[in-house]
């Protein structure tokens, strides 16, 4: 009699673990797509998956239609481990009636994300979904805001991690949306309110589910996603080196990572790093890679807002976040885009006890009708609220330009940099020194009627300036700048700094929640 019992159960696991069947899993594998299951696979460290209501079955519409029912409702649940740490997952199983989101499958993820918020690990979802289960109308939406409620009570006390591996329309957007971050598979997925047959007939626009909502429009044009991957084993790779420099949750530290590199090296390719020319640009990811432990810098956003640089690295182990002005892209200026890219990834850094370490070299904000008429003034904002109410250590390094606004936006000292240093190239002004001499000796200019003669004078008057003012040596007199560095040192700078900050107390006044210009 018990062996009987047993054999049944091997039975169902093994009906379970076919999903939809071996044809429809052969379809999927014709796609170019993989199967819930191969992905937990490759996401998750070598035997360490342990399933979680493998056995539950959808409760029958009571609405008359037919409907398949499968064991585990097209969602596999469960928890394992990445690099030895405990994560919790969901996968969804496009070969179960595509995937679609019932309310038995609503109920098993929502079990999954509770479990990951008691115990304090990352919630990472894998989502290949049809969306809405028709048959079942409201219940499948109340399925859906049973999980947005749950994204959003857990944003800020678990990290979690959304890789869209096939479609994701319609209300299941706005999950992934909610979390923390967004990695998508090229040509394989995509992610839209409303997809390109309703785009043709409301607003007569043809369009292709990819160019509307696959992974390089979001990676480059909407900004919804922060990874644009070529396969889905790439972009299960991406999410694990995501968690790896993360902590568990909201009251951990990040892993330390122990280096072989030292961390009192120091690069004298930085000392000659800045041109001459202070409007020729320079890559500051190449600063920023001979400073940070072995030069691996994890970008997150590479391909959209570019005139700003957002990413996680390590110095001395410690896992950092890093926000740099691209000085090759827009002059390094701030605009609409680059302040929410930067406000965004400031807000999760300081949930997640993240330092935050900024280099910034910075003209301005992007001037045009463009930028005023939507909104550069209340985005800018996001920027500088997010800097002004994170608590982590705080450190900049003002390698050229700081100039106006934006020198205070980008972590200066008045909206709490812990400490703040600049190389000798540094220019923290006003503005810059053209744009000065304009103000400043317009009428002695104009007195000048020699065209020769006034461009001599306009000449002799941006030398003055930049000999006065484009330096570091008035903002380190006054004490807004803590130290004037040489390049070179900057690595070893920095890592003293975050071990003297290690234990860094600043709390905000007691509130429910900021109001952010969002």
């Amino acid at each position: 009699m018990a062996k009987s019992k047993i054999e049944q159960l091997r039975e169902l696991k093994n009906e379970a673990m076919l999903g939809g069947g071996e044809k429809r899993i052969a379809t999927q594998h014709n796609k170019g797509k993989l199967t819930a299951r191969e992905r937990l696979d490759l996401l998750l460290d070598p035997g360490t998956f342990e399933e979680v209501d493998m056995l539950v079955k959808a409760r029958l519409p009571e609405s008359g239609f037919k409907m398949e029912n499968f064991l585990g409702d097209g969602v596999i649940t469960g928890y394992g481990r990445i690099d030895g740490r405990v994560v919790f997952v969901f996968s969804q199983d496009f070969t179960v009636i595509g995937g679609t989101l019932s309310e038995a499958h609503g109920r098993k993820i929502c079990k999954i994300m509770d479990m990951a918020m008691k115990v304090g690990a990352p919630m990472i979802g894998l989502n290949d979904s049809g969306g809405a289960r028709v048959q079942e109308g409201v219940v499948s939406l109340g399925a859906y805001a049973d999980i947005f409620l749950r994204n959003t009570m857990a944003s800020g006390v678990i990290p979690q991690i959304s890789a869209v591996l096939g479609p994701c329309a319609g209300g299941a957007v706005y999950s992934p949306a909610i979390t923390d971050f967004v990695a998508m598979t090229r040509q394989t997925s995509y992610m839209f309110v409303t997809g390109p047959k309703v785009v043709k007939t409301v607003t007569h626009e043809d369009v292709t589910s990819e160019d509307l909502g696959g992974a390089d429009t979001h990676a480059s044009r909407s900004g919804v996603a922060h990874f644009a991957c070529d396969d889905e084993m790439q972009t299960l790779q991406t999410v694990r080196k995501l968690v790896s420099y993360m902590p568990q949750n909201n009251l951990e530290d990040p892993p330390f990572h122990p280096t072989d590199d030292d961390p009192n090296r120091q690069d004298p390719d930085l000392d000659t790093i800045i041109p001459e020319n202070p409007n020729k640009p320079y890559q500051m990811k190449e600063v920023l890679r001979k400073i940070v432990d072995d030069g691996d810098l994890f970008e997150v956003h590479e391909n959209w807002a570019e005139n700003i640089i957002v990413g996680f690295a390590r110095l001395g182990g410690r896992s950092v976040g890093l926000i740099a002005n691209e000085p090759n892209v827009l002059a390094g200026c701030l605009d609409i885009n680059s302040s929410r890219k930067g406000a965004r990834f400031i807000r999760f850094c300081d949930a997640f006890n993240i330092p935050i370490i900024t280099f910034e070299d910075v003209p301005g904000f992007l001037p045009g009708t463009d930028q005023e008429w939507n909104g550069i003034i209340s985005n800018g904002a996001k920027l500088l609220y997010a800097y002004s109410e994170a608590s982590v250590p705080k450190i900049t390094v003002i390698t050229r330009k700081a100039y106006g606004g934006a020198y205070d936006v980008m972590n200066s000292k008045h909206v709490g940099g812990d400490l703040n240093y600049a190389w000798p190239s540094a220019e923290i002004a006003v503005m810059g020194a053209e744009g000065a001499v304009e103000i400043v000796f317009r009428k002695e200019i104009n007195k000048i009627t020699d065209l020769g003669e006034q461009q001599e004078k306009i000449a002799e008057y941006i030398r003055d300036y930049r000999d006065k003012f484009a330096n570091p040596y008035i903002a380190a007199a006054r004490g807004y700048v803590d130290e004037v560095i040489e390049p070179s040192q900057t690595r070893p700078k920095l890592i003293n700094a975050l071990a003297m900050l290690d234990s860094k107390v600043d709390p905000n006044p007691k509130k429910k929640h900021g109001n952010i210009p969002l």
